[in-house]
């Protein structure tokens, strides 16, 4: 008779378990930020965000001199 794999169940249970604790997490995050469809929308919707340049990247403007 085959034995049972208690680390593959022990997994799975996990994994549904923290799939539960993920999903009541966002039902909570949507009912204290309202959606669009309670009439507000957010600011950031349609909106991509930009890359961030890091310091290497960043562009360097030319310095005026202002010595006067």
């Amino acid at each position: 008779m085959a034995r049972t794999n208690f680390k593959y169940e022990k997994r799975q249970k996990e994994l549904a378990k923290q799939a539960k604790a993920e999903e009541k997490r966002l039902r909570k995050l949507e009912k204290r930020n309202p959606t669009e469809d309670e009439g507000i929308a957010d600011a950031t919707d349609g909106v991509e965000p930009t890359e961030s340049l890091t310091d290497e990247e960043t562009p360097i403007a030319p310095q005026a001199d202002s010595e006067v």
